[in-house]
């Protein structure tokens, strides 16, 4: 049989830069969503480049009529001084207005598109994030995560709005200045937009170290978070064993170096400033010597001269926006760079394209030993739901049918129900590349069977469980519930058929009810019956509110035993027909146990189930124990024939035995 997925995982890809233009283009999609106000804050960059630049003109111009200059406008050459004067204030009063008014409301547009944009890219991310396999998580410290779905993702709403729509206000702003100051005098303005060439070669080179420096801040700002993240996770511990002075030191090393990077992108940001700074008193100084030849000349009015010299200082304002901006684009694109690496980390585990699953032949299984001319005569095959505990709990059952015989059919996957029977066939599984922790598992359970999983610490059995779920995939093999390959089956059709308790319960903030329920339609009545029938009603019912009661983050105001108790009810009101327990009841005292393994013993009636324990004494009623070592099957069989084959399953129970 081929493996799907090689035995060797693939190398971890080197981060490669990508230039502006391309990080930039992944944001258009998100901007064409707000197309309506996109188009408003454009819009308004006209009037607003218009105004900036008559501004100047105007101010030239009052100057020229108080020295009584000829060179005036036509509409103003038959009135008096005063009255042009007037004219001329009015219009500068209009521009003011115009300005104050549009700049606002572009102002509110725009940083209503970067809301809209940024809210956007963080629920892909959110989602993408989620749909990852646990694989991904291992190796991907909560922190950083953290850092790319807050402060990354905040930098880049301004990327597209404040950013890019306001580059292209100044672009234009500097345009229309430009193109107003060659209407007047071509020598000056030629003098002034030559001098913004070597400006521009200096923003980018500094944009480029800035850019390089910003990727290792941000990088050193996730390992911060990283770090305090893990120090608050286990607070305890660090407490119990004395390691704050120790856990500040380490705390204060990585923070010194994120200070020396930010330390490095204030520098090329403030070198920037500086180097137009200076560059615009040298422009301002290029047009008052020439400007002064020309006017001795009358080549210039005065006003004109006055005019450019404001213009020298409005040409060099757009330019220090935008070098403003363009650190900010960088901070952006640095930040898209970023989250890129997680967008593009593939989704390891995927449901089947068309939800189509395919009925694969196994042997040695009841359908494929007995039911085969049965299957032949009707042409069908009817998955029964299965036996529940209470008819409140039964749910989402139907039917599975598979048309025209009964092998490699395609089928249309509806919800349905399972019998139950489980198959590795010669699985191999590794979290790191060639060390494997399961090799060539070949086994099956029978729908209904109790198998028990026993071994030594690091034996595999963990690991099975995570495979079964589809938490991650096996290198080599496959498996496969009621004969159906589970990478054929949507994960939440496979999950919803498999109930896990594991031996730490997670709880989220919330009320009771809803850590039953985890956000499924369940009425009150159900919650209260899969309550009672893994007998953990009576606990609830303490509560200072019963059901409603508040539980804080991970459950922090219930002890470990009430949070497991609650994943009793978790998994009893989903009425799985597959059930894991993985040392669920290790929390437990003696008493709450004996309640539990009470309705346990009424919730494993009809159903296939798999139980990890270590204590060997509360598995020997299971119907069959298979003992695992080094990821290899190499027992299996009831309590008393493994014991009678003095193995490793009887080594272990003597030595619990001689302990207890």
């Amino acid at each position: 049989m081929t493996s799907r997925s090689p035995g060797k995982q693939a190398a971890p890809k080197m981060r490669t830069q990508e230039n502006d233009w391309r990080l930039f283009l992944r944001l258009v999609p998100y901007a064409r969503r707000s197309k309506g106000p996109l188009f408003i804050a454009i819009t308004l960059l006209i009037p607003l480049s218009v105004a900036s630049a008559i501004q100047p003109l105007i101010v030239g111009q009052v100057i020229s009529l108080i020295r009584q200059e000829e060179r005036t406008w036509s509409f103003l050459l038959e009135r008096s001084v005063s009255q042009s004067i007037n004219i001329l204030i009015t219009i500068l009063l209009l521009t003011i207005l115009i300005r104050l008014v549009f700049v606002g409301i572009q102002g509110f547009v725009v940083v209503k598109i970067g809301q809209k944009i940024t809210a956007a890219i963080r629920e892909d991310l959110f989602e993408h994030v989620t749909s990852l396999a646990v694989r991904f998580f291992d190796r991907t410290p909560v922190g950083k995560l953290i850092t790319r779905l807050t402060s990354d993702v905040e930098a880049l709403g301004d990327v597209f709005s404040t950013g890019a729509i306001g580059i292209v206000g100044d672009l234009l702003s500097m345009i229309v200045i430009a193109g107003t100051m060659f209407l007047v005098q071509w020598q000056l303005a030629s003098i002034l937009v030559l001098m913004l060439l070597p400006v521009t070669a200096i923003i980018i080179y500094f944009q480029k170290q800035y850019r390089n420096a910003n990727y290792k801040s941000r990088e050193e700002l996730s390992s911060l978070n990283a770090m305090l993240q893990e120090n608050i996770s286990g607070i305890n511990i660090v407490q119990l064993f004395r390691r704050e002075q120790y856990n500040a030191e380490m705390f204060r090393t990585v923070n010194q170096k994120y200070v020396t990077e930010v330390d490095k992108t204030i520098f090329h940001d403030s070198a920037i400033s500086a180097t137009l700074e200076w560059i615009s008193l040298v422009a301002i100084a290029a047009v008052l010597w020439s400007g002064g030849h020309f006017l001795l000349k009358d080549h210039l009015s005065f006003g004109d001269l006055s005019a450019f010299i404001l213009y020298a200082q409005r040409l060099f304002d757009p330019l220090r926006r935008f070098s403003e901006k363009f650190t900010m684009l960088q901070a952006g694109f640095t930040a898209i760079e970023r989250i890129s690496d997680i967008m593009n980390e593939t989704i390891e585990i995927r449901d089947p394209e068309g939800l189509q699953v395919r009925r694969l032949q196994v042997a040695g299984s009841p359908e494929f030993e007995g039911g085969q001319q049965d299957r032949k005569q009707s042409g069908d095959l009817l998955i029964k739901p299965p036996s529940s505990l209470n008819g409140d709990l039964a749910h989402h059952s139907s039917n599975l049918s598979l048309s025209n015989g009964y092998t490699e059919q395609p089928l249309n996957l509806k919800p349905s129900t399972l019998n139950g029977e489980i198959c590795f066939e010669h699985v191999w599984f590794a979290y790191k590349e060639d060390e494997y922790v399961l090799k060539d598992l070949h086994f099956t359970i029978h729908p209904g069977e109790k198998v028990a999983l026993v071994g030594p610490t690091g034996a595999g059995k963990s690991s099975i469980i995570r495979l079964l779920c589809r938490l991650y995939e096996p290198s080599q093999g496959r498996i496969l519930v009621d004969g159906i390959d589970i990478r054929d089956l949507p994960q939440a059709e496979l999950r919803r058929h498999i109930g896990v308790i594991l031996q730490e319960g997670f709880l989220f903030a919330g009320d009771v009810k809803s850590n039953i329920s985890l956000g499924e339609t369940y009425s009150i009545e159900a919650i209260k019956t899969s309550a009672e029938v893994t007998n953990v009603a009576s606990f609830i019912e303490k509560l200072p509110q019963s059901y409603n009661t508040q539980l804080r983050e991970r459950g922090t105001n219930l002890s470990a035993g009430q949070k497991q108790l609650l994943a009793f009810a978790r998994a009893a009101i989903r009425n799985p027909q597959i059930l894991v327990l993985d040392e669920a009841t290790a929390s437990l005292d003696v008493a709450t146990e004996a309640l539990i393994q009470e309705a346990l013993e009424r919730l494993l009636e009809q159903r296939t189930a798999i139980i990890i324990a270590h204590r060997l004494s509360t598995i020997r009623n299971v119907d069959r124990i298979m003992v695992l070592k080094r990821g290899q099957l190499v027992e299996s069989g009831s309590h008393e024939e493994l014991l009678g084959q003095n193995g490793l399953y009887a080594s272990l129970y003597k030595l619990q035995m001689l302990g207890e």
